[in-house]
């Protein structure tokens, strides 16, 4: 027994261990079958897992509260539902046949071009204030603040506050009589002006949004370029055009696309100023009365599936004839 192991220890000698430390034998350094370093299958499961894990409320909020109701609204436009009933009936594609057809239900389109127009003076207007608060002028800090505030204000509150401004006889004539023009006008009244006066507040209030990314989008640009161009001799101008208005490219494209969507859904301002009423019917108010002052909610999903088409439509235009390229001014 005793040649027995003194065999098994010559065999299989202690090695010494590095630094002079004790010797460890060769049958402990026995390798357990995982390579160093590897991760556990486990928790290897766990890592691929982890961002899933984190994106697991967000689209199931995302599935709930959007993707179901569009869904849901995509059904019902095929449907003759009071929004009340237990029963809907089906009924092909009558409404999308009735909502194009019927010219008074078609019409409100033509009221989202008063807004168009309106959408159009904003961003050439929130340009130029943005190309000229770029460069090193006095009180642009506070410039900045008063165009932008009102884009904070909250959109019921804004009408109700133009509402007193365009009160016949108010502050808009008020102010009018101060330049020599006299008179009350129905700016509200009048279906000439109504939308006019309509558009304009939602220039007055929108102004800002666009104004803050056209602003950011210039600051965006290195100020190298800006010292080069200056070396080089281009003026102000120069820089205007060869400068930012290629840099921004992008998000002006954007810009256009809000443009574009914010006059087809124009809502706030129009509902609590006139109603509706003198020809001021945009397409949203439109569908909000169909669906619950008719008790029509298969018209109204069905001409709310018609404006996200013609969403969708624009911006896919939109990106083919302005493609969302990188910008190299270098």
């Amino acid at each position: 027994m005793a040649q027995t192991a003194d065999t098994a220890a010559s065999a299989h000698p202690a090695q010494p261990a590095p630094g002079g430390g004790p010797a460890t034998s060769a049958i402990s350094a026995r390798p357990t079958g995982l390579r160093p370093g590897r991760p556990r299958p486990r928790r290897a499961l766990l890592r691929k897992a982890t961002p899933w894990l984190f994106l697991a409320v967000p689209v199931a909020l995302l599935l709930t509260f959007t993707y179901t109701p569009v869904a849901n609204m995509l059904y019902y436009s095929f449907t003759d539902w009071d929004g009340f009933s237990p029963d809907r009936k089906l009924v092909g594609t009558a409404n999308y046949s009735e909502l194009f057809t019927r010219p008074d239900l078609f019409r409100v389109f033509f009221v989202s071009l008063f807004y168009l127009a309106s959408g159009a003076v904003q961003m050439v207007l929130a340009l130029y204030f943005a190309t000229v608060l770029s460069f090193n002028v006095r009180f642009r800090n506070f410039f900045k603040g008063v165009l932008f505030f009102p884009y904070l204000i909250n959109g019921v509150a804004i009408g109700f506050v133009f509402l007193y401004f365009f009160q016949p006889g108010g502050t808009l004539d008020s102010v009018l009589r101060l330049a020599g023009i006299h008179g009350e006008h129905l700016w509200l009244g009048d279906p000439k002006l109504a939308n006019w006066s309509l558009a304009s507040v939602s220039l007055w209030r929108y102004l800002g949004l666009n104004f803050v990314l056209f602003l950011g989008a210039i600051q965006s640009i290195p100020g190298e370029i800006y010292e080069a161009a200056d070396l080089d001799g281009a003026n102000r101008w120069h820089q205007v055009r060869y400068l930012i208005l290629p840099g921004i490219r992008p998000v002006v494209s954007l810009a256009a696309i809000l443009v574009v969507s914010g006059s087809l859904s124009a809502f706030e301002i129009p509902y609590i100023m006139t109603g509706g009423s003198n020809g001021t019917t945009t397409f949203v108010i439109q569908t909000v009365k169909l669906a619950f002052q008719f008790n029509k909610v298969g018209l109204a999903s069905a001409a709310a599936v018609v404006l996200l088409g013609i969403v969708l439509v624009v911006t896919w235009i939109q990106r083919i004839l302005v493609p969302d390229e990188g910008v190299d001014l270098t």
